[in-house]
């Protein structure tokens, strides 16, 4: 018997060993020679490449996650929440102890495009480089020369995952980038327009939308990288407890949403009847109030061509409203109707329909009436802020309602659901329990930042 546990020892040893050689090759067949011919050979080029760097990095939206609220930007910190732990993310400031400053532009690209840290090791799929990897090698000049030249350096200290130790390890990570994030070249669809494949190329890439909005596997891996491989592709997903709207045609998505109203969307961070909110409004913070109109309208123009999501209903569910002019009246019949009255009204009206660009409508808002309640219960325990862009005066904000107990909460949310035309599952205490303890037990940003002198 003791014989054979050594035996199974030094197999298991060697297995280990092998794994960890075949890692290695894994890594190195990631990464290749850049094509570096637009690197600048003059101070005007250089001006122009640093401009047209930033636009690539708003674009690409690296600040909203390597930048934490209140916090230097790029210098890292941001807490993601996965299902094994917490991942910070890095500190990009070309400050030469704590961030990128001893990056080559090869290792730089390796890093962005294929998931390949300087010193060899794999990045978690936090980073996505899935997406990035379609990119051309001219953004990746045009990147670092921004930041090695145009962004301040940042000391501040990296911050390890809060994994167990034994999924800590980044080896085995190599194999999940062979399996789930293959090298590949943006391939546009003949069946598209040149705008509609322009904006395809930024969904598929530089956005990385489908890091939010596309369903994860069992190995938290995207089901789909581009919709050609499958309708799963953008089809709405959850993600650091929020739950990231399908982008497709059907009644939950964005088949009732004009081009006009898509990039008004991403351009100020709201229209009539919405506005972003948790991550997505993090992404026109930083990112897309950015873009060009060109970009804008490219994007719009794919998202209108995408089928509905496999197995969701194409057309919203409706009932008539009764719920208005009973409130008009003050006559509370529905549970919840007086806490709407106490808490809500004052914002979101007696109709349920908000005050354009200012306070979003409740009724018919996809948001409020997904299957899944998840984004529509944190907002409520913690409040948000609208994102602040030149389009609007002011950053609205929802306060938190944390103070009411888990079923006050559940009653004012299945009003709302199910009130005026609405019509939704309803929510439970204990489904307000699991989010307001998912909300207390999150790891916290690392916000202390001091730049180099």
């Amino acid at each position: 018997m003791k014989k054979l546990l050594i035996r199974l020892a030094i197999l298991g040893a060697v297995g280990v060993t092998a794994a960890v050689a075949g890692s290695f090759m894994i890594i190195k067949s990631r990464t290749h020679d850049i094509d570096t011919s637009t690197q600048a050979t003059s101070p005007e080029q250089q001006q122009a490449l640093i401009a047209q760097g930033e636009y690539i990095a708003r674009l690409s939206d690296c600040a909203a996650c390597h930048t934490v609220p209140g916090g230097t930007e790029y210098a890292g910190g941001l807490a993601m929440q996965t299902p094994f732990g917490a991942i910070y993310s890095t500190n990009i400031t070309p400050d030469k102890e704590t961030g990128i400053g001893n990056y080559t532009l090869q290792e730089f690209a390796n890093a962005v495009k294929h998931g390949v840290r300087k010193d060899g090791a794999p990045l978690y799929p936090a980073m996505p480089y899935a997406s990035y990897t379609i990119m051309p090698d001219s953004d990746m000049v045009a990147m670092y020369e921004y930041f090695m030249n145009a962004v301040p350096a940042v000391k501040q200290e990296n911050a390890p995952t809060t994994f167990p130790a034994i999924m800590s390890m980044r080896w085995p990570v190599a194999y999940w980038q062979m399996l789930f994030a293959p090298i590949r070249e943006f391939k546009g669809n003949s069946a598209l327009s040149g705008i509609e494949n322009h904006g395809a190329y930024i969904v598929e890439g530089p956005g990385h939308c489908g890091a939010c909005h596309t369903p994860r596997g069992i190995a938290y891996q995207e089901k789909a990288l581009t919709n050609d491989s499958s309708d799963l592709f953008l089809s709405g997903a959850l993600i650091d407890g929020w739950r990231a709207k399908s982008l497709r045609g059907e009644g939950q998505g964005l088949k009732t949403w004009s081009e006009d109203e898509i990039v008004e969307f991403l351009k100020t961070g709201r229209t009539d009847k919405v506005a972003a909110f948790g991550a997505m409004g993090d992404v026109v913070e930083h990112s897309s109030q950015y873009w060009t109109e060109q970009d804008l309208n490219a994007v719009a123009s794919y998202l209108k061509t995408l089928s509905p999501a496999p197995g969701k209903s194409l057309e919203l569910k409706t009932q008539p409203d009764t719920t208005t002019d009973l409130l008009l009246t003050d006559t509370f019949r529905a549970p919840g109707a007086v806490l709407y009255m106490e808490h809500c009204t004052i914002c979101h009206r007696v109709d349920g329909e908000g005050v354009p660009r200012i306070f979003p409508a409740l009724n018919q808002n996809t948001a409020i009436t997904a299957q899944n309640a998840q984004s529509v219960i944190q907002i409520t325990l913690e409040g948000g802020v609208m994102p602040a862009t030149p389009a609007d005066r002011m950053a609205f904000g929802m306060p938190s309602f944390a103070h009411l107990s888990d079923e006050e909460v559940a009653t004012v949310i299945n009003f709302i659901r199910n009130s005026w035309n609405n019509v939704s599952p309803e929510v439970s205490p204990q489904d307000v329990a699991e989010i307001r303890h998912f909300l207390a037990n999150k790891a916290p940003n690392i916000s202390s930042v001091k730049e180099d002198k």
